[in-house]
């Protein structure tokens, strides 16, 4: 295909055009023109009743490379020669989808030029002498094969004119022009005898018209004149209706430009009626009609560009009011005598109270009230009574620095973060920094538990140094284990980054080839390898959930959950595995099994995302996955709840003698196992009872992360595996520097929640997303899906969306983690319990862990709460810095370019990332209820 560099392909045959001099006048561009239309079914809606005839074809499913370029050949040459059109458009689509699919350089992209080169080669046969050709590309494409941006390659598209009569008797140029795309528009419009577009403010490519036969040179410009005047008049009727309309014009140019048009229109129509001194004329003419079109350009891409310098400081204002009110609370939440809901109702209801007099207002006075900048007002005022009442509960009794409790460190790295977001440069490479600053906060977490001491025997902890505070716990690693799992973690981040997507501002760049699908491979034995490390991984992946619950859970327990972890996990596997195969063998399938493997393509992702729903749904009624045994012969003198007797008839009382009941239920269940004491009777039991909370929460991760990974490319699979590794590791790490304090407020550092941000950051780049458009995978949308969804939208959204902000799901529901984890790694540790006299032998304390949650419930909750207000804060930070970037540098010249993306990117991350912490704390309550219950109905048959 000569001359045409992208992908998809316009076919445009119309009668020819009148000659310049006479394709000036209305007269030859009357309406009514026969205009037929086969190919992409998005014209129809862009179009509707606009076409005599219309053949259109589904579009959106970019693996279909053929449905639509066999629909057009099918009628494209049978209505060329019926001569029943004056406008024949064809739209081909296959190249455009096989550039999404397999990218420009797979043979598929070979086999689809030739058919196009072939089709353009019996199109030009067939033309008539009085039928022009116009092969032209609305879009380029990048090397990835991606398109959506402003990069060169992206907005590069060829025009190609052929008619077999000579339209211009001079001689083409030695170097083609470079037309600016608005200036198309116009100008096809009159080649092609049709009216020029009503919302067109370009400027028509005069020159096109001045080439006629005739010698005389005034009738050249005459003709340029006459085509920029049919523009001219078309602009100004455009530019009366929308003034008429908007009203966001600027007056005084408004009117400028108005006189300059009625001059020249006023001298355009006396040259017309003095032809013989039309050569002095011309020179006044054109130069007035070229700047008052280029008049009208400015000043409307001024108005467009113009933005609303009020609403966006509000909206900052309630971001910071918000970020500041999060860490408020978040301090004041493990206070105690701290009321949760008295405090957090107050800005509800004064922020209701708002909204009724921002409502009453614009509906009662015929002011001119924003309701965006009202809403806005109402709701910064509704947390002025809210901090009121707060400091003089709480903040007049703390010194002013409580109120800001971020460390050194941690407050240097968001102050890090927040100033890289104005910088291009540093957005742009933020995939690159982001894991920069984990590995950073990874370094500074060891040399911290080394300097605190707790990587050292307890008898050297005597006093602070470098102002850390004094440690108030036991050491729970040592130098050499948290040296391993800190360069653990760091070579995870580095085998992550080999995921890498290069932005489009770095051309030396090259992404990695691991992103793309296997179907795009063309090597059988290299695409047999990979598809076998992609199912280790999933193995692997099976493996380790279950060898950690088998570690800290127990997977024969008859609840459903666990019985969904035995057996769906892995029906889960072999479905994805399966799918992985059709999908990337689907084009080498024999066509007998074509049928069937499009039938499974289909069956298969929707059957693992179906398992896994059900899977989540047996997780929300059962959520205590224990293994609890009982037996009878118990004396009945022997009780359970020592002092505490009778039933509880309060929550507090059964808060009070929940932990009572897990000590006796280990020392029953620990009994039953001695061998030596057959005859210590035994009441109740029930193991690993300390992991509930956590196990709940790793099997409803693991159930997320099996279709999210559907959706992704195969090879993406070894970043899942990485990603749960890397998180097992620092969930590990960071348990060593979070203190267990009993009785006590549990508080999870800002070391804590940071890095767990910045790996949810980290993970975005490894999966190979980028924060603009064009690196979206689209082809997430038609996964269990491989024809299409009609008419829906929103499916393909979700599907889309949940491809591109995986980890901000995973890691937001993944969040309580951050405060189970120390108490789950008690186990690792276990202290011994002094036997009577007598006894030689010492045995093992079975730890409290999890459990110890249930010994002071008011400050689980603060906890809970305080975790999630300080991962919104992080989160909140990063939205703050980037809208304020895109409103500061909103003339910038990369602000279409990466700044708006960026905080479009960043507030759709945020509000899954919201959504999931609401998932997951959620959960985490949920298997509290449960445990509540569990114990409720065990203390009232103790007492039966």
């Amino acid at each position: 295909m000569v001359g045409i560099s992208d992908r998809s392909l316009k076919g445009l045959l119309y009668p020819p055009a009148p000659t310049p001099a006479q394709a000036v006048t209305h007269s030859h561009f009357p309406a009514g023109r026969r205009v037929v239309f086969m190919g992409d079914d998005t014209w129809k809606d862009l179009f509707p009743g606009a076409f005599s005839q219309a053949f259109f074809f589904p579009s959106f499913n970019v693996r279909d490379l053929h449905t639509v370029d066999n629909g057009i050949l099918e009628h494209l040459y049978p209505t060329m020669d019926s001569g029943e059109w004056d406008v024949l458009i064809a739209h081909f689509l296959g190249v455009d989808h096989c550039g999404h699919k397999h990218g420009p350089y797979h043979p598929e992209m070979a086999k689809k030029l030739s058919q196009m080169d072939q089709v353009i080669q019996e199109l030009v046969e067939r033309l008539e002498n009085d039928t022009l050709l116009v092969v032209i590309g609305d879009h380029g494409m990048t090397m990835s094969g991606d398109h959506g941006g402003d990069s060169e390659l992206e907005i590069s598209a060829a025009l190609f004119l052929y008619s077999p009569a000579a339209l211009f008797p001079s001689a083409p140029p030695e170097e083609p022009e470079v037309i600016p795309q608005i200036s198309l528009v116009p100008t096809l419009a009159l080649l092609l005898g049709l009216p020029i577009p009503f919302g067109n403010i370009g400027e028509v490519i005069a020159e096109l018209f001045s080439e006629v036969k005739d010698s005389q040179p005034h009738f050249s410009a005459l003709a340029q004149a006459s085509a920029l005047h049919l523009n001219a008049q078309q602009v100004s009727r455009f530019l009366y209706t929308y003034s008429a309309a908007a009203q966001d014009l600027q007056v005084k140019e408004l009117h400028r430009l108005q006189n300059l048009f009625s001059k020249a229109s006023a001298d355009y129509q006396r040259l017309l009626q003095s032809p013989q001194r039309a050569e002095a004329a011309l020179q006044t003419v054109i130069p007035e009609l070229q700047q008052f079109l280029r008049g009208v350009q400015a000043m409307c891409l001024e108005s467009w560009a113009r933005f609303s310098l009020i609403r966006m400081a509000v909206g900052a204002a309630i971001l910071a009011a918000a970020c500041f009110l999060c860490l408020l609370v978040s301090q004041w939440a493990t206070s105690p005598g701290f009321c949760f809901h008295r405090l957090l109702l107050i800005p509800m209801a004064w922020g209701l109270a708002g909204a009724i007099v921002c409502a009453g207002l614009l509906a009662t006075t015929e002011l001119k009230l924003d309701p965006v900048i009202l809403g806005a007002m109402a709701a910064v005022g509704s947390l002025l009574p809210f901090l009121w009442k707060a400091w003089a509960d709480w903040g007049s009794k703390r010194p002013l620095a409580a109120l800001l409790p971020i460390p050194g460190p941690v407050l240097l790295l968001l102050l890090i973060r927040f100033a890289a977001f104005f910088s291009d440069s540093f957005v742009v490479a933020e995939a690159r920094a982001t894991p920069f600053l984990l590995g950073s906060l990874i370094l500074l977490l060891v040399v911290r538990l080394h300097w605190e001491g707790r990587l050292l025997p307890p008898k050297l902890l005597t006093i602070p140094r470098l102002g850390f505070s004094a440690p108030t716990g036991p050491p729970r690693h040592n130098g050499v284990q948290a040296l391993g799992l800190g360069v653990g973690l760091l070579l995870c981040i580095r085998l992550a980054g080999l995921f890498h997507r290069c932005p489009e501002e770095t051309p030396a760049c090259r992404s990695s080839p691991w992103l793309s699908p296997l179907a795009s491979m063309v090597g059988g034995r290299a695409k047999n390898l990979w598809y076998g490390a992609c199912v280790g991984a999933l193995v692997a992946l099976l493996a380790a959930v279950r060898l950690w619950l088998r570690r800290y859970g127990d997977l024969k327990s008859p609840e459903p959950p666990v019985l969904f972890v035995r057996w769906g996990l892995p029906v889960m596997v072999l479905g994805t595995a399966a799918y992985w195969a059709l999908a990337s063998g689907a084009d080498e399938a024999p066509p007998r099994l074509r049928a069937l493997v499009a039938g499974a393509s289909v069956v298969l992702p929707r059957a693992v995302a179906g398992l896994a729903a059900s899977g989540l749904m047996l997780l929300l009624w059962r959520p205590v996955t224990v293994l609890v045994k009982a037996a009878t012969g118990a004396p009945k003198s022997r009780t359970v709840l020592a002092p505490f007797s009778g039933p509880p008839t309060s929550q507090a009382d059964l808060d009070y003698v929940v932990p009572q009941i897990y000590r006796h239920m280990q020392e029953e269940f620990r009994g039953r196992l001695e061998r030596a004491k057959p005859q210590r009777p035994l009441t109740v039991a029930a193991r690993q009872l300390g992991s509930v909370y956590s196990a709940a929460v790793v099997t409803a991760l693991t159930l997320l992360a099996f279709p999210l990974l559907l959706l992704h490319a195969e090879r993406i699979s070894l970043v899942f595996l990485l990603l749960f590794l890397q998180s097992f590791l620092l969930l590990h790490l960071l348990a060593a520097g979070i203190p267990i304090t009993t009785p006590g407020p549990f508080t999870v550092p800002w070391q804590a929640v940071s890095a767990w941000a910045l790996m949810a950051t980290q993970t975005f780049y490894s999966t190979g997303h980028q924060p603009v458009f064009p690196a979206i995978h689209w082809h997430a949308a038609f996964v269990g899906f491989p024809e299409g969804h009609g008419s829906s939208t929103w499916l393909p959204a979700l599907l889309v969306g949940a491809n591109t902000f995986a980890s901000h799901l995973l890691f937001a529901v993944g969040c309580p983690l951050l405060l189970l984890w120390p108490f789950l790694c008690e186990s690792q540790g276990p202290q011994k319990r002094r036997q009577p006299p007598g006894n030689e032998a010492e045995e093992e304390e079975e730890p409290l862990m999890e459990m110890r949650l249930r010994d002071v419930p008011h400050h689980f909750n603060a906890a809970l709460l305080q975790l999630g207000l300080k991962y919104l804060f992080v989160l909140g930070i990063q939205i703050l810095a980037c809208a304020l970037a895109a409103s500061v540098l909103r003339r910038h010249l990369m602000v279409w370019k990466v700044f708006a993306p960026k905080f479009i990117f960043e507030a759709v991350g945020f509000i899954v990332s919201s959504v999931g912490l609401f998932l997951g704390i959620a959960l985490v309550m949920r298997v509290d209820g449960a445990v509540n219950s569990w114990f409720r109905q065990l203390v009232l048959a103790q007492q039966r």
